[in-house]
């Protein structure tokens, strides 16, 4: 049997890694409070405990008590980070760190941030919110601002991308007051002003992103680096458009993409001009010109080495492309095979409009009926989540389509489509 603390320790780490609370974790079989005093390592669990619990764990009993196996956390670390290019040594690392026994929680707070970080590239968005959660109680642990500071800026990112909104709001909120407090550097400050500034777009509060953008370009901005700097102009340039003023946020999107040369960091360069391709398709009118501009850009570098849900990211850009350019064939094929995929990787934000669009071409097909419950059941959710911004454009998508369909004289240019639709 493994000794307290160290029982403790692995129980906890291998819940929080499946992303469940205590009460979670128990059920109806034991009490919260006996499991609280098992991962403090006051009580020394008995053996019916320890099979309950890896019952509800779903692995076997030596993964509680058992010693551990291997190399050392820190020795696995040294690997992955010494590794040559091309090499994938996830599987290794968090095997080690299920097996990491919590000696040096510094080390182990580097391994979560690299797990945490592949899982959001591959487009596990829960799984990187399990990761990122014990981040950020072993950030307080450690009781060093930056590190407080970048786990949270990592949650409310990873809580937007899941569309909890509720989470993010406060975490980001957070994340600015720990950096202002403890006077971080500029890039630690302006990564939460940023991240602020989405998810209180993303949440309708147009007025407080806008102050933030103030502050932001009052304060930061001009002593930021390119990369983050352009970042941050993406960020402002959506509360610009949301608030109307498009040739605000057309200009700082422009201003964007000059901070960054391909060279400079490529997936950045390409990443942003994906994002402007996004921006600019959400303005009323959409911006269609520079949306097709930018996005040809960033296809030319993702069609040779996008990862996955790069390229799903692309192809849905590229179904909302051809829609406003009247190709509703194209647009239908492009996101029908996204849709029909077994493993959609989008963000829940993407994945809502994509979805819209599905139910916009429903509607123009003659499907008008299945599309319109589609947009309805989109919306209301949206609504009920908090997503203000995406319900508005869940709902206006709706009201315009409905509106082009049923307008007298010729179908607007976008509703046109060759036979086959």
């Amino acid at each position: 049997m493994l000794e307290q603390p160290h029982f403790g320790r692995r129980l906890k780490r291998l819940r929080l890694a499946r992303g469940l609370s205590q009460a979670g974790l128990v059920g109806d079989g034991m009490s919260t409070s006996y499991l609280s005093r098992l991962e403090s390592g006051e009580r020394r669990p008995t053996e019916h405990a320890v099979s309950y619990l890896a019952d509800r764990l779903g692995v076997d009993p030596s993964a509680l008590t058992g010693p551990a196996e291997g190399r050392s956390l820190t020795g696995v670390l040294a690997a992955v980070t010494s590794a040559p290019p091309g090499m994938d040594d996830t599987a290794a690392l968090s095997r080690a760190v299920e097996e990491d026994e919590g000696e040096d929680p510094a080390a182990r707070w580097q391994a979560l941030w690299l797990l945490s970080r592949a899982a959001g590239r591959d487009g596990d968005h829960e799984g990187e919110r399990a990761r990122l959660r014990e981040l950020v109680e072993l950030s307080d642990l450690l009781a060093e601002p930056d590190l407080r500071t970048r786990s949270r800026v990592q949650y409310a990112r990873c809580a937007h991308a899941l569309g909890d909104l509720r989470t993010a709001q406060p975490t980001a909120a957070q994340a600015l007051s720990i950096a202002r407090a403890a006077e971080l550097s500029v890039s630690d400050t302006l990564a939460a002003l940023s991240v602020l500034i989405g998810v209180e777009t993303a949440l309708g509060r147009l007025e407080a992103a806008g102050r933030h953008v103030e502050d932001m370009e009052r304060d930061l901005l001009h002593r930021a680096a390119p990369a983050q700097a352009a970042e941050a102009l993406w960020a402002a340039a959506v509360v610009s458009s949301r608030q109307g003023d498009d040739d605000a946020a057309l200009a700082r999107l422009d201003r964007a993409l000059n901070l960054l040369r391909g060279q400079d960091d490529l997936l950045l360069w390409t990443r942003l001009r994906a994002a402007a391709s996004a921006a600019a398709l959400a303005m009323s009118p959409p911006r269609v010109a520079a949306a097709e501009r930018w996005l040809a850009e960033a296809a030319c570098v993702l069609d040779l080495i996008g990862t996955p849900v790069q390229l799903q990211e692309l192809r849905a850009l590229q179904a909302h492309l051809a829609f406003h350019q009247g190709r509703l064939v194209e647009a239908r094929a492009l996101a029908r095979a996204l849709l029909q995929g077994q493993d959609l990787r989008l963000a829940y934000p993407d994945r809502v409009r994509l979805y819209v669009l599905h139910g916009r071409l429903m509607i123009l097909t003659g499907r008008a009926d299945e599309g319109i419950a589609v947009l309805r059941r989109l919306g209301a959710q949206a609504t009920k989540s908090g997503n203000v911004d995406l319900a508005a454009h869940v709902w206006q998508a709706l009201a315009t389509t409905l509106a082009d369909v049923r307008s007298p004289g010729p179908a607007p240019e976008h509703i046109r489509s060759g036979p086959g639709v």
